[in-house]
């Protein structure tokens, strides 16, 4: 990593310089804000650290100026002790960190291996990006967050190799699309991916979904039929909801991968096979094998990587791009979320994840008549968790009691007969509650003008 360090005290500055050189990185220093932009006019840099007080130009105005040219370009910035105001304003402009004087060279350190770390990071998701668009892969990753980055990184490194993939996460987070990914980044992409669910296969036909059986193995077998694994032979494997394997079964599935050997039930013939091993859970567990629920052993031999999937609700920063990206996918017109809609979005915690999402975008977009979504086109229970969040009691039922009437009106296109009926309470009382939480149609409204 080449490292610019802008500094007027020459002491302060050659001392980091040698001190930053022992650990092996490029450095050049300045001694002002003039020199720094000459020198980063001349030479790539990947990270400036910089004094914030300085005699020509303060840092901040030297760091707005370089952010200019290189909108990628990392920084610290030194401030003086107890500059909270300072530092906070650095970290708007885009910093990725601040020192106060007198400086830790070790926390130095530390700091710029963490944005080394970023770099590279960043430099592995981009690499992944550009597989998955110029070899017209038939997926698509779709987010930005420093979550997203984090996965798609790790997934460059794995997914060459032959070991086995844990992906462990929520329900609804994308386990299946990023075990889909490791295959495609794999070294067997040419092969097959087979799946199977294992909470979704009764326990009596498990052996023969994995393995196989022969002609007359069981009742009903009238020939005889390749498992999930011989399927897969030459690719990849993928074990969703692994946790809900019976228990029973455990120790022929850890046969089929220590071995990479099968043999179909009814069979007494071993068949040799190759497969990439990648499985999915939702569940903990290490903890169910502490537990006696999940054979340890197992644990291990599926654990030898493992990718965790954040919840969405963890980066709620990828939203506006994933309501994007379905919206383009879904909607056969020209369809956009207003701000408040949007807001509404952002503030409710998705327990369902990205697939919730998904589902709500569908919905949204089959019922909504205009070309502009707003929040009053959302599902009841993501308004009402906008405004259950805050409160006294009293509030959050009234509020409650707003969301409910308005739904029930629009589900009945405003006629408030329909509307109190569903309700349970009289026309009468209904007109009352609507007047009381200034409820009205603004469609009748406008029509009327």
């Amino acid at each position: 990593m080449n490292i610019l360090i802008v500094d007027d005290e020459k002491m302060q500055r050659d001392m980091l310089k040698g001190f930053l050189v022992k650990q092996g990185y490029e450095v050049t220093s300045a001694e002002n804000g003039q020199n720094a932009m000459d020198l980063f006019l001349q030479q790539p840099f990947q990270l400036v650290i910089l004094d914030h007080k300085m005699p020509d130009m303060n840092g901040d105005e030297l760091f707005a100026k370089i952010k200019e040219i290189n909108p990628l370009i990392h920084a610290i910035m030194i401030t003086a002790y107890g500059s909270v105001d300072t530092a906070v304003e650095v970290m708007k402009m885009g910093a990725d960190d601040f020192m106060e004087k007198p400086v830790d060279l070790l926390q130095v350190l530390d700091k710029i291996r963490m944005i080394e770390q970023r770099i590279i990071t960043q430099k592995e998701a981009d690499d992944v990006a550009e597989i998955i668009e110029n070899q017209a892969l038939p997926i698509k990753i779709a987010g930005n967050s420093q979550a997203v980055k984090d996965v798609l990184s790790l997934v460059q490194r794995l997914a060459p190799t032959p070991w086995a993939v844990l992906i462990r996460g929520e329900t609804g987070t994308g386990k299946e699309l990023i075990a889909r990914l490791v295959h495609l980044l794999s070294n067997v992409n040419e092969g097959p991916f087979i799946e199977i669910n294992c909470g979704a296969v009764p326990e009596n036909l498990f052996e023969s979904e994995l393995f196989g059986h022969e002609k007359g193995a069981f009742t009903g077998a009238a020939s005889a039929r390749k498992g999930r694994f011989e399927l897969a032979d030459n690719g990849t494997i993928f074990l969703d909801e692994i946790g809900e394997l019976p228990l029973n079964l455990q120790p022929k599935l850890l046969r089929a991968i220590q071995e990479k050997r099968i043999s179909r039930v009814g069979s007494e013939k071993d068949i040799d096979i190759n497969v990439r091993i990648v499985a999915a859970t939702n569940r903990e567990l290490r903890l169910m094998a502490e537990q006696g629920l999940f054979r340890e052993d197992l644990f291990f031999r599926l654990n030898v990587f493992e990718i965790e999937i954040p919840p969405l609700r963890d980066r709620k920063e990828d939203i506006p791009i994933l309501v994007d990206f379905f919206l383009d996918r879904f909607s056969p017109r020209k369809v956009s979320f207003d701000p408040d809609a949007m807001s509404t979005l952002m503030k409710y915690t998705f327990p369902g994840n990205v697939r919730e999402l998904e589902h709500i975008i569908q919905r949204t977009i089959t019922l909504v008549r205009g070309s502009v979504i707003t929040s009053r086109d959302l599902p009841l229970e993501i308004r009402y968790h906008q405004v259950s969040q805050q409160g006294t009691l009293s509030q959050r039922l009234e509020a409650l009691e707003k969301e409910l009437i308005i739904s029930a009106l629009e589900k009945y296109e405003w006629v408030q007969t329909k509307a109190a009926d569903s309700l349970g309470i009289s026309e009468r009382v209904l007109r009352y509650k609507m007047k009381k939480n200034k409820i009205k149609n603004l469609s009748a409204v406008l029509w009327k003008l």
